[in-house]
């Protein structure tokens, strides 16, 4: 996989004023400017997908088995009941043989992938972009994403050095010590296929009266 090349960071046309008071402004700003991450206008604020990462959507019980895969510094987002993980560019279009090769293409997975031409809702950007602290991910963080607010979990880190710390195929030109992207879908294939497992165990069982028990 060739090296991908940041995008041209846009020009500042909004007033200073703006980026103090306007907490949108401020957030598409620290994403196109800070980051080098491109979004397209309109609300909610949305991220392009397949330029710079692509995004890996499961549950965030099975996101969660998997974080011991990942850098400390790898970029993981909170959407509702849903874990997002960012991932290196191209990785959507090699999933599907991934998942073949690892057995688990045979089964129906709660997972998506966005790649060239998807969109991610923007989760705010972490504190300290917004007003030089230290980011809150703990309580507020997990609160905001319950009411279905898109929350950095784990926030990027400068845009330089984000592609570094992304999972990747070996084969794909991974730098050295990105995390491997064939343990951390194994894990979250695994994960998605109990939580399935669990879901369709707690349905409720009816019968109804005089109806025949079929048993295979």
């Amino acid at each position: 996989m060739t090296s991908t090349v940041p995008l041209p960071r846009r020009p500042l046309d909004r007033k200073l004023s703006d980026l103090r008071e306007n907490p949108e402004v401020r957030a598409r700003y620290w994403y196109e400017n800070d980051l080098g991450w491109p979004t397209v206008p309109g609300r909610p604020l949305m991220l392009v997908t397949g330029l710079r990462f692509d995004v890996l959507d499961v549950p965030a019980e099975a996101g969660a088995a998997a974080l011991r895969h990942l850098a400390p510094d790898s970029p993981v987002a909170l959407w509702g009941d849903r874990m997002r993980l960012l991932l290196a560019v191209g990785s959507a279009e090699e999933l599907p043989a991934l998942l073949e090769w690892l057995e688990w293409g045979a089964l129906a997975l709660d997972l998506r992938v966005l790649g060239a031409g998807g969109l991610m809702e923007a989760p705010a950007p972490p504190e300290r972009a917004r007003s030089g602290a230290q980011p809150l991910l703990d309580g507020p963080c997990a609160a905001d994403s319950l009411q279905g607010a898109a929350v950095w979990l784990r926030p990027p880190g400068p845009g330089s050095e984000v592609e570094a710390s992304l999972p990747a195929l070996p084969a794909m030109g991974s730098p050295g010590g990105a995390p491997d992207l064939v343990r951390v879908m194994d894990t979250v294939a695994a994960q998605c296929h109990r939580v399935r497992l669990r879901r369709a165990s707690a349905r409720p069982f009816t019968c109804r009266r005089n109806q025949p028990l079929a048993f295979s």
